[in-house]
């Protein structure tokens, strides 16, 4: 695992025995920001009133960034977030201390806050600050056992159909649509024509947007 920096000066992880990266190259911290909180989380808070809090559903912790990013829009609105994210294969802390994040931001006093992230522990709903509620599942979202947990939009944040083709079949959508809430929405930076029809035949009506930089498309699908 090597870090990288990428087109917008912040960093990912480069895995060389799937040659891909936890994000676009072009710029992990836009591509988060755009697809993720700009499409997703704000898109969603502004169709209708959550007074009792947002739930999001990650698919991939990864580096915390998507995490990170979601924290600070939940602290600046004041929305109460559950945050839960699944990974089978988390990142070392000692890798994630030494990301970039909170310098690009130019706000070291989320450093703490980010390694938090990291720190605390699996299984387990911790509360990072006063609006952000964390909760980290070590599980293989493939095992029939595991059920995702009911939630208002779903950051699907798995590596790319090309690398991990078993993400993105029907039945694991399937999966994902079943936990969405009437009105919420999956967000991903996958515009592949197959993982669009598959998501039309759950019933999700499939919109697909431009997508950030480097990216020509991504997709939001609304469960009505």
């Amino acid at each position: 695992m090597q870090i990288i920096q990428t087109g917008d000066g912040s960093h990912t992880l480069y895995l060389p025995e799937l040659n891909e990266t936890y994000h676009s190259r072009h710029g992990a911290f836009r591509e988060s920001a755009y697809v993720f909180i700009e499409q997703g989380l704000q898109w969603r808070l502004a169709q209708e009133p959550v007074p009792s809090g947002i739930v999001i559903f990650e698919i991939g912790f990864g580096t915390g960034l998507n995490a990170l990013l979601s924290l600070i829009f939940a602290e600046k609105h004041k929305i109460k977030t559950i945050y839960h994210s699944i990974e089978q294969y988390p990142i070392a802390v000692e890798v994630a201390k030494t990301l970039n994040y909170c310098s690009y931001l130019e706000d070291n006093n989320l450093q703490g806050i980010f390694e938090a992230l990291h720190y605390c522990d699996w299984n387990t709903e911790t509360a990072i600050s006063g609006n952000f509620i964390l909760h980290k599942i070590l599980a293989d979202f493939l095992s029939p056992a595991f059920s995702p947990p009911q939630c208002d939009i779903i950051f699907y944040d798995a590596f790319a159909p090309s690398k991990q083709e078993e993400m993105w079949q029907l039945p694991v959508l399937a999966k994902c649509v079943e936990a969405l809430a009437d009105g919420g929405a999956l967000v991903t930076y996958c515009a592949k024509g197959q993982f669009k029809r598959d998501l039309k035949s759950l019933g999700l009506k499939v919109e697909t947007l431009p997508g950030p930089p480097g990216k020509a498309e991504m997709v939001r699908a609304v469960k009505a």
